[in-house]
């Protein structure tokens, strides 16, 4: 379809080109929007991988006009500290950049570099969790705060969402979503069950 033909065709242009429309894009949202509540960039640079290279990757990819960074409070992963380095030394202003980080719960975690207390309840997790990306980050509010994935059950789930929805009523962060969810019937309870 003609659609898939147009994301084809975004994926394959060079860098550069497909970060100067999201950044002219970006622009165009921001200057129809009232909200106080940044809208996601339609493309935001994804910082897993990247090892030792994250804060030169990042740097390149703020150059090259991108202003959504995507990231995790998960060290396997993720170097979230080096990302917080790229935007400090950027040289842009917080408010025109998209920061969006995950709670990662303790099975996408490795045990030996984790981010929070293994032995504390879900609550305490996500805080801890957080609070390092707030840290590593440089930041004083996120645009985004993820579940990286569903807990193993709906209980605990719930109970990581409550968490976030403090987080949020906090200032800590603007808006809340869930990654890695597959089951729809489940996704929906949540949503019924969230305050937000």
């Amino acid at each position: 379809p003609a659609s898939r033909m147009r994301v084809r065709r975004l994926v394959l242009r060079p860098v550069a080109a497909a970060a100067a429309a999201v950044s002219a894009a970006t622009a165009a949202a921001a200057s129809t929007s009232a909200s106080t509540t940044a809208s996601p960039p339609p493309i935001l640079y994804g910082t897993a991988w990247k090892r030792e290279r994250t804060c030169e990757l990042v740097l390149a990819a703020l150059r090259a006009g991108f202003r959504g960074i995507d990231t995790a409070c998960q060290p396997k992963h993720y170097d979230e500290a080096a990302v917080g380095a790229a935007l400090e030394t950027s040289g842009l202003r917080r408010a025109d950049l998209y920061v969006q980080t995950k709670y990662t719960p303790l099975a996408g975690q490795d045990p030996d570099r984790l981010p929070y207390d293994a032995a504390a309840e879900v609550e305490e997790q996500v805080k801890q969790s957080v609070a390092a990306s707030l840290r590593n980050l440089r930041t004083d509010y996120l645009d985004c705060l993820l579940l990286h994935s569903p807990l193993p059950s709906h209980e605990q789930t719930l109970r990581a969402w409550r968490q976030m929805e403090a987080h949020v009523a906090a200032g800590e962060a603007r808006a809340l979503g869930l990654s890695n969810q597959y089951d729809a019937a489940a996704l929906e309870r949540l949503c019924e069950e969230a305050s937000r």
